[in-house]
């Protein structure tokens, strides 16, 4: 198990392929993966870049139960998660989470529960610069499910 907060960017595919090979096994047949980047709108407006802010310790304690609960409660090998934290601009990562299992249906339940969890849960405030150059706290997050087949401004 392994959870990261970064400060500055980062590749998250780099870093999944290096925690890859770093496995000390090659039992797990699926790794599912979800990246998590900075569009461009939200609730409407269009964004320009975002501020995320987290609480040093609480934060981490945070992500090692999440992965801790993903590793209980599937038969996962290896879970991973990197969020990152500071200044971000569009189209730059956000988080990364991973589950490492014999079998993909194991491997897409606890990435799912990995990034639902931390959405849900994790201490992190994200404050938005919209495209005018306006700043606002990010109230809320987008629930899972709720926008399945929307698209964002033309």
């Amino acid at each position: 198990m392994t959870t990261e907060i970064v400060v500055g960017p980062f590749d998250p595919w780099a870093r999944l392929a290096s925690h890859q090979a770093a496995l000390p096994t090659t039992s797990h047949g699926a790794c599912s993966v979800f990246v998590g980047t900075l569009r461009d709108f939200n609730e409407g407006d269009a964004v320009s870049a975002m501020t995320l802010e987290h609480y040093p310790g609480m934060t981490e304690r945070a992500l090692e139960r999440i992965a801790d609960e993903a590793l209980q409660r599937w038969p996962v090998g290896e879970v991973l998660i990197v969020h990152r934290v500071g200044p971000i601009l569009l189209g730059e990562a956000i988080v990364l989470t991973a589950a490492w299992s014999a079998h993909r249906e194991a491997a897409f339940a606890a990435c799912r529960h990995l990034i639902e969890e931390l959405k849900q849960r994790a201490p992190f405030w994200k404050k938005e610069t919209l495209a005018d150059g306006a700043r606002r706290w990010v109230e809320r997050n987008t629930p899972a499910g709720s926008q399945p087949n929307k698209k964002g401004p033309a």
